[in-house]
Parts: structure tokens; sequence; C-alpha cells
């Protein structure tokens, strides 16, 4: 799907990291966008980019639909929605059930409630695209992470979902599942309190590449481009993916046993 002037974008999580790369390469592209947040700095993001901003909760229904009104009074009527605000959450079974409540409400919920707004407007305007942004941890779980991981596999099953059953209405969707990228969200794990989330973080880092943000946001052009339902920016990531599915056994093995060294390297 070509991005052309009168394209509409709105990037949720969009004041840093992956969304604000992904918003400042639309507007390259030649589109419009709204960036929405939760943190002030949207509107400083925006201003620098120069485009529209919203600051509020990119995760419950009633934000998503003043966010959408909004982005349609500024801009017009919206094409692409990038479902890209994230958290990390609670890293073990041992966590209240309030931060459980909020990663599920923004990891995934997020995904389905913007859906949900967007998908009868873009049935009633012929087409649209829909970008969740998920994980490899999606893909292959992370360790030390268990909100993460269940979370960004119910991302990734609902934009499979969402492909299979709009796809033949012209409604485009595409899921980013990135590995470790240069982000806040993935440097806070390398000086958090927690083992589990250090250990999460050096899963990552020492997995492959960390990739800049502007590099994956170049990914997610070029595949909305190709209309691309699976955006790899690390292409080792598919192998890993394949070798899961030939051998989910072996696959299990191996990951405990870099748990163990993961685990003992941080005593």
């Amino acid at each position: 799907m070509q991005i052309t002037p009168s394209s509409v974008a709105i990037v949720t999580g969009g004041a840093s990291g992956i969304g604000r790369a992904i918003a400042r390469a639309f507007v390259a592209a030649g589109g419009q966008v709204l960036i929405a947040d939760l943190s002030p700095d949207v509107h400083t993001v925006a201003a620098d980019i120069g485009t529209a901003s919203w600051e509020g909760d990119c995760s419950s229904l009633s934000g998503i639909e003043e966010m959408v009104a909004k982005a349609e009074a500024d801009l017009g009527p919206v094409d692409f929605f990038f479902a890209n605000a994230g958290i990390v959450g609670p890293p073990g079974l041992g966590e209240d059930e309030d931060a459980w409540d909020a990663v599920i409400d923004i990891n995934t919920r997020q995904h389905v409630r913007a859906a949900k707004v967007m998908v009868p407007k873009w049935q009633e305007r012929g087409g649209g695209y829909f970008v969740s942004t998920a994980s490899a941890a999606g893909l292959l779980t992370q360790l030390g992470q268990l909100s993460y991981s269940v979370t960004k596999h119910a991302t990734v099953g609902f934009a499979e979902w969402l492909n299979i059953a709009y796809g033949d209405e012209g409604i485009r969707c595409s899921v980013l599942c990135p590995q470790g990228v240069n982000t806040p969200l993935l440097n806070g794990g390398a000086t958090a309190d927690s083992d589990k989330d250090r250990q999460a973080n050096q899963a990552v880092t020492t997995a492959g590449r960390v990739l800049e943000p502007e590099e994956v946001a170049q990914a997610v052009l070029d595949a909305i481009e190709a209309e691309t339902f699976l955006i790899l920016p690390h292409p080792e990531v598919l192998d890993m993916y394949r070798m899961k599915g030939s051998d989910y056994d072996r696959w299990l093995r191996g990951m405990r046993r870099y748990q163990k060294k993961l685990a003992e390297g941080n005593d």
C-alpha cells in the first residue's frame, strides 16, 4: 500500500523509540501523522517532526476514540494505524493483578480496541492498514519476562486473525517482530532492580545485533509497500522460528540451557 501526501496515520507510543522513528519515516515518505503517547514529550517530538500530537491513554477505548477523532479533525480520515505503544510488565508469576491488567491492556487490548474503532471506518472507505508492534518474543518467547512474552504472543495471534478476517475487504494487517532495538524499553532492563529484568535484557542483547529504531522503521515502510504480514528486521529470527517449529521439544531444551547460562553469568 502506497503512502501518498493524503495518507494519514496514527502512531501510538510515538514519543520515543520505534514509534518516533516510524512517525518520522512516514512523514519523510510524504504522509501525515498524529503521534500519540501518554508522555507529554509527544508534543515536543511532534513539533520537531512537523506533525500533529495527542497526549493520553492509547490503550483505553475512550482514549482511542478521542485520539482518532483528533486525527480526523486535524488531518483527515485515518488510513494507517500503528499500534506501537508497549510496556515490559511483570517478569514472573508472583506479581499483582493490577500490573497484569496494565500490561494486557497496553500490549494486547490496545490493538483489539484500536481495530474495533478503525475496522468499521475502513470497511466504509474500502480499505486501510493496521500495523501491530509485537516482538520476536511473540514468536520465540522472552527469557525472564513472562507478561511480555504472553502479551506479545497474543498480539501476533490477533494480527494474524485480523489479516485473515478482513484481508479480502481491502484491510491490510502486518505485525512487527524485532529482536533487540536501541530503545528506552530495552535499555531500561540493563540497570533494572529485578534479576529477571536484567536477564531478559541480556538474553536479547547477546542474541544478535541491536538495531537502531530508524532501521526498524524502514523495514516497516518497506513491508507496508509490499503488504508483507510478518515484519522481521532481524532476519535471523525467521531461522530461529523455523527451528522452533521443526522440533519444539529440542527448542525448549535449548532455551532452558540458554536460561541457565545467563543465570550463571549473573551470579
